[in-house]
């Protein structure tokens, strides 16, 4: 070692048969199905979030057949929101009217229950516990571990107590390090380490890349003769153009309480424009509003939503580690569901490793020839085909529907971050409305997230080089980071010094994690990596 290098910082090291990364349904469900079949097996969760839900953002509707089949009981003592789906409505909407839409079959949620996704995950937490499984929110994994032939061994925690300037603060403790003989990878969309793994092994060297969303989501309280419970209504079209995939859902729940949620694909082209803002507009809509004015939002976030299917899928196993859930891409669009696949999967994961003495080897194919894989299969082609417009878009998944998926083709799907316009070279189709719902701006939103970083941490949106932001990307996109983050994130503030009179500005303290910068950032210089275990946003039932 050089004799000027900083001595190796000493670490404490906990040994587990399987570490887990991420206590959502994916990973907390593969942790309750291991411990049934091996209760042996010594199985740890780690979870970002400062409690286990606090970052889970999720419509949700959920098929309950696979919880039927990891918890047997599940309904005799069902999470604290938890509404049986009653009826279903789907819109299509203009500026200032709507035209009622025959229900897509995928769509029909007679047997189905709505649900807050954070909170059906912190009544999976103890339920997990109680099965053995060690579950540590608050912790964030940094990095991954590997051995000298590069197999992965376990999971590094973030240090904690490094001041903004790189300095130890007094309150700095390493993070420890957690070896295990296997690691499941369990991030949702976008996962930090599943990134740096999928890159590492070339994981996507034989798929489409991976597609995403942004998903905008608030929990209103209403007068409560509004509201039906287990009501479910779906929207397309306004605030949207028809070059935009964009749509909207609305959940009604018990006590007066309505979820709702506005998704726009990143794939749109229009470097203006504003997934926040079509939020809002929709809010508007002369369908909305009467729902909604005079209510009050009790909580409010935002989250990535993998949308790639199964052209997208990448290789989900890797030495010593395998990938789960919204981490390997198995949401059904269609459907707008993917709790019950993420749930699968990590059943199908946990019973795989017990029948191979946790062996990864064998798990890619074993998720490949399921039934998970097979009900992507039939609905592959629906999302790529509204690349060619809303219209296009919708007769395609009508034949899509009607053939069962066996079109002989399959399209292909391409980075989000390549799609946008460069400025001046296309006509954007805005047609928006005054609007006067709060929240009106990103910050209320953010201040509804309940998000708390502090703010003399290293800044955990790394910008590899802030230069382009201030020369290049001003003159060929107008900064987009400073409209597609939902949290207002990246601002362009004066600066005299600069060629174009402005630089980056990050308030990393608003960030509420939706990983939307690191995918939809034309040139990919910003990396989003952990920041001090439990930051972020605390979501209240959402």
């Amino acid at each position: 070692m050089n004799e000027n290098s900083p001595p190796e910082i000493e670490r404490d090291v906990m040994e587990y048969d399987v570490v887990v990364v991420g206590a959502g349904p994916a990973g907390l469900s593969f942790a309750i199905r291991l411990k049934q079949l091996s209760p042996e097996t010594s199985v740890c969760v780690i979870e970002k979030g400062a409690t286990v839900g606090a970052h889970i953002l999720s419509g949700a509707v959920i098929e309950p057949q696979p919880l039927d089949a990891l918890l047997p009981g599940w309904r005799d003592n069902p999470p604290p929101i938890c509404v049986p789906a009653k009826e279903d409505e789907f819109w299509m909407l203009s500026k200032t009217g709507q035209r009622k839409l025959p229900l897509p079959p995928g769509m029909h949620n007679t047997g189905n229950f709505i649900v807050s996704l954070g909170a059906l995950c912190a009544w999976l937490a103890p339920q997990a516990e109680a099965l053995g499984v060690e579950v540590f929110p608050g912790f964030a994994a940094a990095e991954t571990l590997h051995d000298d032939s590069g197999k992965v061994i376990g999971v590094r925690i973030g240090d904690m107590g490094i001041a903004k300037d790189g300095e130890h603060k007094p309150s700095y403790t390493p993070g420890i390090d957690i070896h295990a003989k296997v690691t499941v990878l369990a991030e949702g969309a976008r996962g930090s380490l599943t990134k740096q793994l999928v890159k590492r092994f070339g994981l996507d060297a034989d798929s489409d890349p991976q597609s995403y969303s942004i998903g905008i989501k608030e929990l209103w309280q209403v007068p409560e003769d509004r509201v039906t419970p287990g009501k479910i209504v779906h929207t397309l079209g306004w605030p949207a153009d028809n070059h935009t995939y964009g749509g909207s859902f609305i959940y009604h729940l018990e006590g007066g309480r309505v979820a709702i949620g506005y998704v726009s694909g990143l794939d749109y082209h229009d470097p203006e424009y504003k997934p926040w803002e079509a939020f809002q507009q929709w809010k508007a809509h002369p369908l909305i509003a009467p729902l909604l004015e005079g209510g009050s939002i009790v909580s409010a976030g935002a989250r990535a939503i993998v949308t790639g299917g199964w052209q997208s899928l990448p290789k989900v196993e890797m030495p010593g580690a395998l990938l789960i859930g919204d981490g390997a891409g198995l949401l059904n669009v269609p459907k707008v569901k993917g709790t019950h696949q993420a749930i699968k999967s990590g059943m199908m994961a946990a019973e795989h490793l017990v029948a191979s003495q946790l062996a990864p080897e064998g798990f890619d194919a074993k998720l490949r020839g399921s039934d998970v894989m097979a009900e992507l299969r039939k609905v592959r082609n629906i999302k790529p085909g509204f690349k060619k417009g809303l219209w296009i878009g919708m007769a395609n998944a009508a034949w899509e529907t009607v053939t069962g998926g066996l079109s002989p083709w399959t399209l292909k799907q391409s980075a989000d971050y390549k799609s946008l316009d460069r400025l001046g070279t296309a006509e954007p189709e805005r047609d928006y409305v005054q609007r006067t719902l709060a929240p009106r701006d990103r910050l209320q939103g953010v201040f509804y997230a309940s998000t708390s970083h502090d703010e003399d941490q290293p800044i955990h949106l790394k910008v590899m080089d802030t230069d382009v932001c201030a020369t290049t990307c001003v003159e060929e996109y107008d900064n987009p980071c400073t409209r597609f983050c939902p949290a207002a994130v990246y601002e362009m503030v004066e600066d005299a010094s600069k060629l174009h009179g402005k630089r980056l500005q990050i308030n990393s303290a608003n960030c509420v994690h939706c990983k939307t910068c690191d995918i939809k950032d034309p040139y990919q210089i910003i990396n989003w990596v952990t920041p001090e275990g439990g930051s972020g946003p605390n979501y209240q039932n959402l």
